[in-house]
């Protein structure tokens, strides 16, 4: 199978592309050594690679081959999320002793410069789109889109919320807000930026952005489930921290079988939004392969 009927043939085949680009921005782009050790230690740990993924995914279900644009704007996305772990992991956050099966970042090269280290990949997330030869209002429009779903009205707040519901019961509406935000709003963008490299209608890049959030919904619901069910070996991180941390989550709230549900209902919405971007002209089957991620639904 290939990359057009095959997920997995997909992602063999442009992964590593993404990988390469990221790798050889963080040898040109950082010049001080601890420096650069520190962010090419957290980006190269790995991960799912999901918002990169539903760029490139995003974009040639739209008929746009993946080329070196479209690397780039996936890979200035993953920069933007790793600077998100990085942070998160810190001790005045959810202080965090594992990442991705590898110890955090902090606990390799210390606080401050697992600070910077974070700093760092924020900056040149917004910085690398500015590099890539797409028309300048395509460039401003994907910087644009970028700092305000990381910024103080997105991901950031999203974080904040997070913290500060620690020290109280949150009601559901109150948590979907606050991972509509955290976990939503870089998914989002990476349907959109997606849409918008495939030179999507405004119709087709609003069905992405809806979709994109959704699935950053369900993505987090899933998450919470895994951290009630999984194990650390399966994770790569410590599991069960929500419930020592007073975390605010969907099985806490609504019960390990409801949420369950609230899963299963948000897979069929977004297997809606297909059927209306494939109205649009996209080709959905590698995306609906995607929505395998969430297994319990099986």
């Amino acid at each position: 199978m290939n990359e057009k009927n095959s997920l997995q043939a997909f992602q063999a085949k442009y992964l590593p592309q993404l990988e390469e680009q990221m790798l050889n921005k963080l040898e040109t782009y950082a010049s001080h050594k601890v420096l650069k050790e520190a962010m090419q230690y957290s980006v190269e740990a790995g991960g799912k690679r999901i918002r990169p993924l539903l760029v490139l995914l995003v974009c040639q279900a739209g008929g746009r081959p993946i080329e070196q644009n479209a690397l780039q704007v996936a890979g200035s996305l993953e920069f933007m999320h790793t600077y998100s772990l990085i942070h998160d992991d810190l001790p005045e956050m959810d202080n965090d002793d594992l990442r991705r099966g590898k110890p955090t970042n902090h606990k390799v090269f210390g606080q401050d410069i697992a600070v910077l280290a974070g700093d760092a990949l924020l900056t040149e997330s917004l910085g690398w789109l500015t590099e890539t030869t797409l028309l300048p209002e395509t460039k401003v429009a994907l910087i644009n889109a970028l700092a305000k779903a990381a910024g103080a009205n997105g991901m950031v707040a999203g974080q904040a919320g997070d913290i500060l519901g620690e020290k109280q019961k949150l009601t559901l509406e109150q948590l979907i807000k606050v991972h509509q935000n955290k976990t939503g709003r870089l998914l989002e963008y990476a349907c959109f930026a997606g849409g918008i490299l495939a030179n999507g209608t405004s119709r087709a890049c609003a069905i992405l952005a809806d979709f994109g959030a959704k699935f950053g919904l369900a993505f987090q619901i899933y998450d919470d489930i895994l951290d009630v069910t999984a194990t650390t070996a399966e994770l790569g991180k410590a599991v069960h921290k929500d419930q020592d941390h007073n975390k605010n989550t969907y099985p806490l709230i609504l019960g390990l079988d409801k949420a369950k549900i609230a899963l299963i209902t948000l897979v069929s919405e977004l297997e809606s939004k297909l059927e209306e971007l494939a109205s649009e002209g996209f080709e959905t089957s590698l995306l609906r392969q995607l929505l395998d991620y969430f297994k319990i639904r099986k």
